[in-house]
């Protein structure tokens, strides 16, 4: 089953107070021009369902999406290199910092990087901030067609051994991913599904009656 090729838009909001009342969400992150808005297209076999521009950062509010197994994907907004006002910009950090740090609906995170400039500062930086949930994180190398097959093979090595540090602290993995080639989609969607299915076991698990029996 593919996840993501029948999302639908569900709502859009740019306060924490907006929220809306969902089950489980898989959120997808990046920096500015990382290939997020080109990713989430390709995944859902969507032209225009996430907004693609030549212009870094316009993404500004959380966006919402429906997925056909009942959970949900999110867009959160881009960070780093957005030309926007600085009182926007510092709402943008307040509203994403706060939605991956205390929305407990949230079970994983995607994470976006140009496989030609991976891991930078704000990269890692993400990966600490995020860190305290013990949430798992995916990064996709976006636009690996850009690279030669031998260096997409060292770029995935490379990023696997700096991200080294990272994984023994959380559950961190990382692929390929090109939009012009749909290249990885299978791999992103194996990934999502399984963090759907280890939360639904873990609600029936939590639902279960105790079995103990005392003397």
């Amino acid at each position: 089953m593919n996840l993501f090729r029948h999302a639908r838009f569900y709502t859009t909001v740019n306060h924490l107070k907006d929220l809306p009342a969902t089950s489980a969400e898989i959120a997808f992150v990046g920096r500015s021009n990382a290939g997020k808005s080109s990713a989430i297209n390709t995944l859902t076999n969507h032209t225009r369902l996430a907004y693609v521009s030549k212009t870094p950062g316009r993404t500004q509010h959380i966006n919402f999406f429906e997925l056909i197994n009942g959970g949900f994907m999110v867009d959160l907004p881009g960070y780093g290199y957005a030309q926007v006002p600085e009182a926007i910009r510092r709402h943008w950090v307040t509203l994403l910092g706060d939605y991956l740090q205390t929305r407990k609906q949230l079970i994983g995170l995607i994470l976006i990087m140009d496989a030609r400039h991976p891991l930078k500062e704000l990269d890692k930086q993400m990966l600490d901030f995020f860190a305290v949930t013990r949430r798992p994180v995916h990064i996709l190398l976006s636009k690996a067609d850009k690279l030669s097959k031998n260096d997409q093979i060292k770029t995935l090595s490379s990023v696997k051994k700096a991200l080294q540090p990272y994984i023994a602290r959380q559950q961190v993995t990382v692929q390929l991913f090109s939009s012009l080639k749909k290249q990885g989609i299978d791999e992103v969607n194996q990934i999502a599904t399984d963090w759907f299915t280890r939360q639904t076991n873990l609600i029936t698990d939590a639902e279960k009656p105790d079995q103990r029996t005392t003397d």
